[in-house]
C-alpha cells in the first residue's frame, strides 16, 4: 500500500501563492495516477486536480482552473500543487490520493480512491 505525506500548507493572504507537496513512499510511483482533493469545514471533500501516471494528462476543477497547477516528479516520487491567486474560499485541508494505473476520469470521485495522505491545512485570509 502506498503511503502519502503532504506538506507545504500554511496561512497566506488572498492573492498569494503556496506550493503543496505530496511525497509517496512506494516503489513504482511512476505507475500511480495522483490527485489532490480538499475539504473545507462543514463541507464534503471535493476534487481539485489530477495527473496521469505518466504525467501527460491533467484535469482540474472549474473553481481552480487557471490558478492551480498539478505536476509530478517521478524520480522524487512526489506530486505538487502550485496554487496561485489564492482566495478565501480555497481555505481547506488539502489531501493527496493515489491509484495504481488509473485513468484520469476515475480520479475525480474520492469514493474510487483508497490511498490517502493525512492532509495539510491551507488558510487564506481576506
Amino acid at each position: 500500500q502506498v503511503k502519502l505525506v503532504e506538506s507545504g500548507g500554511g496561512l497566506v493572504q488572498a492573492g498569494g501563492s503556496l506550493r503543496l507537496s505530496c511525497a509517496a513512499s512506494t516503489l513504482g510511483f511512476g505507475s500511480y495516477a495522483m490527485a489532490w482533493f480538499r475539504q473545507a469545514p462543514g463541507k464534503e471533500r471535493e476534487f481539485v486536480a489530477a495527473i496521469s501516471w505518466k504525467g501527460g494528462a491533467t484535469r482540474y476543477a472549474d473553481s481552480v482552473r487557471d490558478r492551480f497547477t498539478i505536476s509530478r516528479d517521478n524520480a522524487m516520487a512526489t506530486v505538487y500543487l502550485q496554487m496561485n491567486g489564492l482566495k478565501p474560499e480555497d481555505t481547506a485541508v488539502y489531501f493527496c490520493a493515489a491509484r495504481y494505473r488509473a485513468i484520469i476520469p476515475t480520479m475525480v470521485d474520492d469514493a474510487d480512491l483508497n490511498a490517502w495522505g493525512q492532509g495539510t491545512q491551507v488558510t487564506v485570509s481576506s
